[in-house]
């Protein structure tokens, strides 16, 4: 009796490979590098290949924390990459998102994430915006979310293109040189008109993997602007429901940042299932409110390549402006 051995075809064999950085990718951290380039491969993985010293830097080992540098050779040792569900091939299943592009050249491209869609795929989750616009860019190798937003917000979201500008724009943003603006319906009457919270704010990833901020003395500086645009009641037989909407100015950008500030200062987002007052939700709801009422409206900045002024808007879903005009406003 004979066997017959499988031998698999040398073609879908994953192979070493020897990268030359480009000066596009010098001063990238090694691990963030290989991240880049391994896409698919979960980070654990990652680490255990550096770990074990089968990643090398001009053959030798190194650690995650490299700073990688132009003409660095980096071996990355044959992994057989996971893929994802991926939308149709030609991207014309998401075409829908084009009509969503706020702004796009050479460097950078903004977009109208709508309310529902998380910005990158994850745990739970298999497809994100980034994947999207990456099938639909399929010639633009270098696409990276500059910053992000919760899967329930909407509004102005920054892709760079080229990861010079990734970085100048996350400098931008650490200078406080981007002016991010939100608006949001808050819980009950907010009485100042403009109010400043800057409570520090403290990052935990439960075991779920679930990201939780809470207010901690030990957390890192932050600072939130609110200022009011309108109050709303409705004192009706069904519900007795006050609200006031918001410009929020996010003067740091901590993770949940808005939302936590909010809820420590009396007035939780509507519609917040994770940080929100559950009376206040369920007035919202009855109301009509079915998702967290927060929208990224507006982001201004000078542009990272040569500098000229770039402003961004998306305007408020219409859910959420059919939600405002079924209240009755209160006389401020």
């Amino acid at each position: 009796m004979s066997t017959v051995k499988k031998v698999a075809h040398p073609e879908s064999a994953p192979r070493v490979r020897q990268v030359r950085v480009d000066s596009d990718h010098t001063g990238q951290r090694l691990d963030n590098f290989l991240i880049s380039q391994l896409k698919g491969v979960p980070k654990t993985h990652i680490y255990r290949l550096l770990r074990r010293g089968e990643v090398r830097i001009n053959k030798g080992r190194s650690r995650a924390d490299y700073r990688i540098q132009c003409g660095d050779i980096v071996r990355i040792p044959p992994v057989r990459m996971t893929t994802r569900p991926s939308p149709d091939g030609d991207g014309t299943r998401f075409a829908w998102l084009e009509d969503r592009i706020l702004y796009e050249d050479a460097a950078l491209l903004a977009v109208d994430k709508p309310a529902g869609l998380a910005v990158h795929g994850g745990s739970g989750v298999n497809l994100g915006l980034i994947e999207i616009l990456r099938c639909l860019r399929p010639r633009v190798t270098a696409l990276e979310l500059v910053h992000r937003l919760d899967r329930d917000t909407s509004g102005c979201l920054l892709v760079a293109k080229k990861r010079s500008v990734l970085l100048r724009l996350h400098a931008m943003l650490r200078d406080g040189e981007v002016d991010k603006r939100y608006q949001a319906l808050l819980c009950g009457n907010w009485a100042k008109q403009t109010h400043t919270v800057t409570a520090p704010l403290r990052k935990q990833e439960l075991r779920s993997g679930e990201r939780r901020v809470s207010v901690d003395g030990s957390g890192k500086a932050s600072a939130t602007r609110f200022r009011v645009l309108r109050r709303f009641r409705d004192c009706g037989e069904r519900n007795d429901f006050a609200a006031t909407l918001v410009e929020i100015e996010l003067l740091t950008g901590r993770t949940h940042q808005a939302r936590v500030h909010a809820a420590h200062a009396g007035h939780p987002i509507a519609g917040d299932e994770k940080y929100g007052d559950r009376e206040c939700n369920a007035g919202a709801r009855a109301l009509g409110l079915r998702r967290l009422f927060l929208h990224a409206a507006r982001l201004q900045f000078e542009h990272p390549a040569d500098g000229h002024g770039v402003v961004l808007e998306a305007p408020m879903p219409a859910e959420l402006a059919e939600f405002l005009h079924g209240l009755d406003a209160a006389v401020s």
